[in-house]
């Protein structure tokens, strides 16, 4: 990085999910590669996240007998979407999602393991799905990468990983949850801690790699071995624009300003804008000041992308139903001062927990998924009201399932109590005045809710009665694995706030990612995928998933289309057709 300028092919702007895939799809094809990254580590957002992809007609569900036709998938979507289905964009992502997840299993280290269990968020849409359309980056061995590129991916995300370590929804989960009640789990938690206990002296992170930093770690080693170069501390400052195309992009490095000119032009895939405090300002709902909000990416997804593309002429799509990811997320406390965020995913759906306002009533199906629960809470809370609801559980639950950041026993957990981030009561009426609750209003919720929780029922928000509700609940717990009753104290509760996994409000983009300009028309060299192109879904979230899947899909085509390359499955040899 000597000289000031540098010629490649392809400029990738951001390394999460989108603009790895990008990378390593152009470089197969032959194109010389650089990732530029304004953080210190790679894998963005997606190196946090859970790392699901949403991958309708995915080859691993046809390979366990899965094997649904499009129209079924196209079916759920336009109900689901409404006027916002975008045919042109949801074809091409229906006919890309399975070639690039076979891409990506054939081809590169990136090797899925299937959800062929896991279920669609709205299972009495028309056309949802019970299976079979969803993948997950397979476990990961960190000790497969190169010293360098391991000292550059980041870690996962402290609040949900523990002593460091990632943990993966599914059997690695139940374990934990079950780690005193099943000497199997036991066995199975002991040796995860034993061995990342070592991975921590000897390489000091975890190298049992699962999630969103498996998917990460997978895509940093193939990009290894196809020659991508990956900067990390770089940030792109401003595009190189000749004519009407796009031929570089001027970064910022630790070593100083850098030229990188691009023969077949600039990705950006920078992660949205869940940090740009003035455009959340101007586009979400019920943040006056901008600062009511508490993103889950890390502070580096501030909004890069979008910018450099609207200073070429990129158009932004604010006609979303939504223009963000919501996540209900509670804020955790730390001695040094700094706050983090805690995505409340898999306690809201265990059996004997329920969401109430401050007026004490329920207002959601707290088993649904995630985006649903905040964007019910938006429409619930008066105006003129702090926007906020409180998880409440019973100390049972909070030692059989723990809640927020707290922990399942044997893990010790009031020093939450004295930290705030827990309210306890030993009554409900204790509970509801230390944390602002109406103490009528509460009583008569959970009176009312435990009369039918005793029968596993739910009649006033049909909590446990889809696919997917079940999927979040506890399998060992009948008849309704996601009703208990909460009938015995103490009692807990954790404030939850709005939070968001991502932005939806992105970059207007045709069928092959190309950005496109105020009159529609694509700008030649550029292209977007992830969070800085405009959700495909519209504003919506039919899916878990439904951020990476159109991620890694377009980012994909990009990659494809940067190539000379159509989206319609692979060449035989890497670097076929490189210059067509």
């Amino acid at each position: 990085m000597a000289d000031r300028q540098q010629d490649v092919d392809l400029v990738v702007v951001g390394s999460g999910a989108a603009g790895l895939a990008a990378a390593v799809t152009a470089a197969w094809h032959g194109l010389k590669v650089v990732v530029v990254e304004k953080a210190e580590g790679l894998g963005g957002a997606t190196a946090w996240s859970g790392g699901w992809m949403w991958a309708p007609l995915n080859p691993l569900a046809k390979a366990a007998g899965i094997d649904e036709a499009p129209e079924t998938v196209r079916t759920y979507l336009r109900h689901e979407l409404g006027e916002r289905y975008d045919p042109a964009k949801i074809d091409a992502f229906l006919d890309a999602a399975p070639k690039m997840v076979a891409f990506f299993n054939e081809k590169t280290a990136l090797q899925f393991a299937d959800g062929n269990a896991i279920a669609d968020v709205h299972g009495d849409t028309p056309g949802a799905g019970t299976g079979g359309r969803s993948v997950i980056a397979a476990p990961f061995d960190g000790r497969q990468l190169d010293r360098k590129t391991l000292k550059k991916l980041r870690k996962t995300m402290p609040e949900t990983a523990f002593l460091g370590m990632p943990i993966q929804a599914g059997p690695d989960l139940m374990a934990f949850l079950t780690v005193t009640r099943s000497f199997r789990s036991f066995v199975h938690v002991a040796k995860r801690v034993t061995r990342h206990l070592h991975d921590l002296a000897r390489y000091g992170r975890a190298m049992q790699l699962v999630n969103g930093v498996a998917l990460t770690g997978r895509l940093a080693k193939s990009a290894d071995a196809l020659g991508v170069e990956t900067w990390v501390s770089s940030p792109a400052k401003h595009l190189i624009k000749e004519g009407a195309r796009i031929t570089g992009v001027v970064v910022e490095t630790p070593d100083g300003e850098m030229t990188l000119t691009a023969r077949r032009g600039v990705v950006l895939a920078a992660g949205g804008f869940p940090w740009d405090v003035e455009r959340r300002r101007e586009l979400f709902p019920r943040t006056p000041t901008g600062k009511e909000h508490w993103p889950l990416p890390p502070p580096s997804a501030s909004g890069d992308g979008l910018r450099l593309g609207e200073s070429v002429g990129g158009e932004i799509d604010t006609g979303l139903y939504s223009p963000v990811a919501w996540a209900p997320v509670s804020v955790v406390p730390y001695p040094d001062g700094h706050v983090g965020h805690f995505p409340h995913i898999i306690d809201r759906g265990k059996p004997g927990i329920i969401g109430v306002l401050s007026n004490g009533r329920r207002f959601v199906n707290e088993a649904a998924g995630y985006y649903d629960y905040v964007d019910a809470m938006v429409k619930a809370v008066p105006e003129n009201e702090e926007l906020c609801s409180w998880l409440i559980c019973s100390h049972r639950f909070q030692r059989r399932y723990g809640i927020g950041i707290t922990r399942p026993a044997p893990v010790p957990f009031r020093h939450w109590i004295r930290k705030g981030y827990l309210k306890a009561g030993k009554t409900l009426e204790e509970l509801a005045r230390n944390c602002g609750i109406d103490p009528d209003g509460l009583a008569a919720t959970v009176a009312e809710y435990n009369r039918h929780a005793a029968r596993g029922e739910d009649p006033e928000f049909g909590r446990g009665s889809t696919p997917y509700n079940r999927k979040s609940g506890d399998p060992a717990h009948g008849p309704n694995p996601c009703v208990a009753p909460l009938d015995r104290g103490p009692f807990y509760a954790v404030k939850v706030v709005p939070g968001c996994f991502g932005t939806f409000a992105g970059l207007k983009t045709n069928e092959h990612a190309q950005v496109l300009d105020a009159r529609g028309l694509p700008i030649d060299g550029l292209y977007a995928a992830g969070s800085d192109m405009a959700s495909i879904m519209g504003g919506y979230y039919p899916a878990g998933g439904i951020n990476l899947g159109p991620a890694m899909t377009f980012g994909h085509i990009a990659g494809l289309h940067a190539a000379g390359q159509r989206a319609t499955g692979s060449p035989e040899t890497p670097g076929e057709n490189a210059d067509a």
